[in-house]
């Protein structure tokens, strides 16, 4: 975390109070979020559950690489949109991040794009 001065304070509080404006379809509030994740995957295969047992399975795993996921949310119109990409690269963030800033502009200063 930057250090809490007056300066961050007054950038967090910016970005806070585009949250709170009322939703406007021509400029919508988009967030991007992104996460790694691990892939795994079973050495043994799991046993099905039967009437009366659980579902069994091995805690021992293979290890399968990484991948990240990344996740677009328009909070308040409900729409989100996840991907998952093999990782975590600027170009990948580009296209994602991107492709929604030539729709919708991220700022309302910011003129539309289109191409």
């Amino acid at each position: 975390m930057a250090e809490l001065n007056k300066e961050y304070i007054q950038k967090m509080e910016d970005v806070l109070a585009v949250y709170e404006k009322p939703y406007n379809p021509a400029q919508p509030v988009v967030c991007l979020d992104e996460k790694p994740v691990s892939l795994h995957a079973d050495v043994r295969p799991p046993i099905a559950a039967k009437p009366g047992k659980p579902a069994k399975q091995d805690n021992e795993y293979e290890r399968c690489g990484t991948a990240n996921v990344f996740a677009v949310v328009e909070p308040k119109s409900g729409r989100h949109f996840t991907t998952a990409t093999p990782d975590r690269c600027a170009a990948e963030f580009a296209r994602l991040g991107g492709a929604r800033h030539r729709a919708v502009p991220l700022r309302p200063e910011d003129p539309p794009h289109h191409g």
